[in-house]
């Protein structure tokens, strides 16, 4: 054994006094020592992670037990793994081998617990995101809506700490990188701009919430349908074709938003346009058309319907029934069955529904031609 192998296998300072004997016998068999560190290592990342499992489960059994019991269990994995890699660089240590092996080995074995890291927490965020979205009265801003937003935001942050993170055990200069990056940034801003917008697009959608899922929205007045997915990169919408349209969030972010699920009710109101022929009882008119939407099933009751009279037409008094439904999506079902119903209401009451009429005056009648005369043939 070489001058470096003793070095190596020397005793820890941090090792207890009543274990320097057994150590000191077990280094004249480096091989044996070796084993009997990584079995005490996986000893007790086994107790440590029990004792996490077991105390950790029991505090958070009360508070979004299934979320809190995953990001438990995951803590307990990454502390067991961390003294499982502890304990194979030690191990590693007490062999005979040259010191670039050494080296070589305990950076793999980093770089494999950075990357477990990577992974671990990525699932956490998403489950610590998903945990304060559900505590709505504390973290309003953490919802459905944004959580893509924030899951991509922690996705980048941690995928950049893990990434610096191997760079530095590798002993990599990061500035060189970062520089690279930077021009390889700009080419790919020229070259997908359009994606970018889009996922800028996206970003704004989801912090200002024009929108949200299961809303209706109608486009600059042609698309109409359900808001089925907002994603970083575009809106899906379902209309009432049951077709899903696709559209990339820059178009949804620069062009007119009729939400029809919005504003102070989540009803929408429809308009029942009516005209009666001139002479006709108007109160009784208003008193029919109430009737009609009162027996509606699918009409609110609170707000009530109204009936507005909104002038007088050329061959009739214009007036409008204004009823509230709960689902935008019925509104052609619903206005289909209200006008059969004032027809019908209107009809049995006696009201007359009036048609245009056009008066014609003649002001003369154009003289007969004379026949021709037998001598003129």
């Amino acid at each position: 054994m070489d001058e470096t192998a003793e070095n190596i296998i020397d005793t820890p300072y941090w090792l207890p006094v009543w274990l320097g004997g057994i150590w000191d016998f077990l280094a004249s068999y480096p091989f044996v020592l070796g084993i009997v560190i990584l079995a005490v290592g996986f000893f007790v990342a086994f107790l440590v992670r029990r004792f996490i499992l077991f105390w950790g489960l029991k505090l958070t059994e009360k508070a979004n037990a299934d979320l809190m019991g995953q990001l438990v269990r995951m803590g307990a994995g990454v502390a067991a793994a961390i003294i499982v890699y502890l304990s194979l660089v030690t191990a590693l240590h007490t062999l005979p081998l040259h010191e670039f092996a050494i080296t070589l080995s305990i950076r793999i074995l980093i770089s494999l617990l950075i990357l477990k890291l990577i992974r671990t927490g990525l699932r956490a965020s998403h489950l610590f995101l998903e945990m304060l979205g559900r505590v709505k009265d504390r973290f309003a801003i953490v919802e459905e809506r944004t959580l893509p937003l924030f899951d991509l935001i922690m996705t980048v942050i941690v995928i950049a700490i893990g990434s610096y993170a191997l760079l530095q055990v590798w002993n990599i200069d990061a500035t060189a990188w970062l520089a690279s990056a930077g021009v390889i940034g700009i080419a790919v801003g020229f070259a997908a701009r359009d994606t970018l917008a889009n996922l800028f697009a996206g970003f704004f959608i989801i912090a200002d919430a024009p929108y949200k899922l299961g809303d209706y929205v109608v486009l600059d007045g042609k698309e109409r349908g359900e808001v089925t997915k907002v994603g970083i990169r575009s809106t899906r919408l379902l209309t009432r074709d049951d077709v899903e349209v696709i559209i990339p969030n820059s178009v949804m972010a620069n062009t007119k938003i009729v939400n029809e699920s919005g504003g102070r009710w989540l009803k929408y109101r429809i308009r029942i346009k009516v005209g009666v022929a001139y002479g006709s009882d108007v109160n009784h008119v208003v008193d029919v058309l109430e009737a009609v939407a009162r027996k509606h099933p699918t009409v609110c009751r609170d707000p009530e319907a109204r009936v507005r009279m909104r002038g007088f037409g050329d061959s009739s008094l214009d007036f409008e029934l204004l009823c509230w439904i709960e689902k935008p999506e019925q509104r052609g079902l619903v206005s289909h069955e209200l006008f059969m119903a004032v027809y019908k209401a209107l009809g049995s009451n006696g009201i007359e529904i009036p048609f245009p009429q056009r008066d014609l005056w003649v002001r003369g009648m154009p003289e007969k031609p004379s026949c021709p005369t037998k001598e003129a043939e």
